[in-house]
Parts: structure tokens; C-alpha cells; sequence
């Protein structure tokens, strides 16, 4: 991509979004578009069409998507498949017929089937069933990726694909219902310590393995993708490592400084048992993460502090 070249960010108000719009304002690209949702509704057919006929952007992130944790997955189930559906079919169209350069869409871990083998390789997908709690959002995310394999099969687009594995960091959502697990926990022992609780109960048996990158990282990732990746096939990116929920919530619990008990709710759901990406690929064309964990949420946190305290 050159430096002034018109690029499109979806999504620059979420933490993917603007992640990589802070990236690529730091790499020095100083033609960036962007719109919020109040002003460009991406499920609006018509909305979206106007928007590229009259901004013409040349590159186009897709980072735009309803997202959330298991509890809000699996409640409001038809609005992760209808929003989802809607916004990347409107997007990868009118890239298509507007003649934009080059796409990337996110899509997310939670594509590959609940019991594949780990860890998680790109020729994965659809070799068996889904998660259940995360199916619909996890089959417009599917939906997604086929979609920008059909416009490079048809109609020669340079549409890809990356998925991340669970993401974390700047901006993060921190709703106490609709968080994913690592905000989550931050948001619980921060909120834990302040009232001074004797315990901080987690969902699960803290056994299930996951994986957490950055968002800083995901950024640099998807910004090297493009500009050095026109494969059909997707690509993971991940830091090739997981530890326990367990393990997770323990090094939270540090990190803020909370000195009560963690006690597992064994009634509440795990989800799937192990999601570790496959990132060789990703390594073999020369991208690799800088950011620990340790580290990632020691700043996560005094994000949330800034943003919330």
C-alpha cells in the first residue's frame, strides 16, 4: 500500500478497528477514511453502495462485526448471524463492484470446528461441527471467507482473509455480560479489589486452554499481511502459545493486585476445550509477535483504569 493511498478502516471505533488505524497513522499512511456507525450503517445495503461510490477507497480493512463473549453469543444468536451476514456481504459487494485494490476480512478463532486437532491449521475448516454457544457468528465468519474465495475465483478480486486467535488489549470491551474472557477478568478483580470481596467467582472449570494476542500485534500482522500476502487461502494469526483459563485468571488476579480466593463455578459452560492457531504459516512469511502476555495486560489494565476509573 502506498503511503497516501485511500484506505477504508471498518470498524475504527472497535479494538481491531482502531488498532489497526493507529498502526497504519504510525507506519506514516496519511489518506485513512472512516466512518462511524451512527453515520454509515454497514448492514444498509444502500447506505454502504453510496458510501464507496462516493469515497472510492482503494484498500478496505473489514474490521466492522457485532462481536462479544459466550453469553452474548448464545443469547442474542440471531442478531451475531443477521448483523455479521449483512455488513460483510455489503462490504466485500461493493469492494467488488467499486473496484477497491485490495481486502482484507477478519474473521475469528471460533471458525474451526469444537473438537479439530491443535493445533489449529488453516485446512481445518469445515472438517467437522461448531461450537454450539458461538455457531451463528461463527458461521457468518465462515460465510465471509468463502465469499472473498468466490470474488477471487469469479472475478479475479485480491479479497483475503486473516483470523485471529482471541484478541486483547486497547479499547478493549469490558461489559460485565458481553466481555470476552480476558477483559472480563480484568474488569472482575479490579472491581473485586476496589470493594474489597473476599472471592471473585469465574465461569467453568478453568481447565479450557486459550490462546491471547495483543491487539497492537494484530495490527502490525494485518498491516504486514497486506502488504506482503495475495494468497487465496486464509491465514491465522496468533502467537502459537495458550495456557489455562486457570492460569489466566491467576496472573490477572497479580497483575491487579487482588488478594481475595477464585473459586470456579463448575455448573457454568467451558466452551471449547483448546483453540491454539497454527501460525506457521503466518511465521513462514516473516511475521512473529513481540508483545508477552504478561506484559499485553499489564497494559490492558492501565487502559481499562484510564478509561473506567
Amino acid at each position: 500500500m502506498e503511503k497516501d493511498a485511500k484506505i477504508y478502516v471498518a470498524g475504527h471505533r472497535g479494538m481491531v478497528g482502531s488498532a489497526i488505524y493507529n498502526h497504519l497513522q504510525k507506519e506514516g499512511y496519511t489518506n485513512l477514511i472512516t466512518r462511524t456507525s451512527q453515520e454509515l450503517d454497514l448492514r444498509n445495503q444502500a447506505a454502504v453502495e453510496e458510501f464507496f461510490r462516493t469515497e472510492k477507497p482503494e484498500y478496505v480493512f473489514l474490521a466492522a462485526a457485532k462481536v462479544g463473549g459466550i453469553v452474548a453469543n448464545n443469547t442474542y444468536r440471531a442478531d451475531f448471524i443477521y448483523d455479521n451476514l449483512a455488513i460483510q456481504n455489503n462490504v466485500i459487494h461493493q469492494s467488488f463492484k467499486h473496484k477497491v485494490r485490495k481486502l482484507m476480512f477478519l474473521g475469528s478463532s471460533c471458525i474451526y470446528p469444537k473438537f479439530a486437532p491443535q493445533p489449529l491449521k488453516e485446512e481445518y475448516l469445515l472438517t467437522g461441527t461448531l461450537e454450539p454457544t458461538n455457531e451463528p457468528y461463527a458461521i457468518a465468519k465462515i460465510a465471509g471467507i468463502k465469499m472473498c474465495e468466490a470474488y477471487r475465483a469469479q472475478y479475479g478480486c485480491n479479497f483475503i482473509s486473516v483470523m485471529p486467535t482471541n484478541l486483547y488489549g486497547y479499547n478493549d470491551n469490558y461489559h460485565p455480560e458481553n466481555s470476552h474472557v480476558l477483559p472480563a477478568l480484568i474488569r472482575r478483580f479490579h472491581e473485586a479489589k476496589e470493594k474489597g470481596a473476599p472471592e471473585v467467582v469465574i465461569w467453568g472449570t478453568g481447565t479450557p486452554l486459550r490462546e491471547f494476542l495483543f491487539s497492537s500485534d494484530l495490527a502490525d500482522a494485518c498491516v504486514f499481511l497486506m502488504n506482503h500476502y495475495d494468497g487465496e487461502q486464509f491465514v491465522n494469526i496468533g502467537v502459537g502459545e495458550d495456557l489455562r483459563i486457570k492460569d489466566l485468571a491467576y496472573l490477572i488476579k497479580e497483575i491487579v493486585g487482588y488478594e481475595g480466593d477464585i473459586t470456579f463455578d463448575t455448573s457454568k459452560p467451558d466452551g471449547t476445550p483448546r483453540k491454539l492457531m497454527d501460525v506457521s504459516k503466518l511465521h513462514s512469511l516473516g511475521w512473529k509477535h513481540k508483545i508477552s502476555l504478561r506484559e499485553g495486560i499489564k497494559l490492558a489494565y492501565e487502559d481499562f483504569k484510564k478509561k473506567y476509573c
